[in-house]
């Protein structure tokens, strides 16, 4: 995959504006790139736009809570 495709990375505004988080971009085909915000150039992941969908509503029921 052309990693290139993300842009506009960004943060949640809940991090506090350092650098140890991960930060979030959509791609024009959907896709979802996750990255660490301490490596930029590092791996990303990549997730369809339903998977990331199906994780942003767990998180959201408080399926991974603790």
């Amino acid at each position: 995959m052309n990693f290139t495709i993300f842009t506009n990375w960004r943060k949640s505004s809940r991090s506090g504006g350092g650098d140890n988080c991960v930060e979030v971009a959509s791609a024009a085909t959907g896709v979802v790139g996750v990255r660490d915000s301490k490596n930029l150039t590092g791996p990303i992941l990549a997730f369809t736009a339903a998977e990331w969908g199906a994780f942003t509503h767990g998180v959201r029921l408080g399926e991974f809570d603790r």
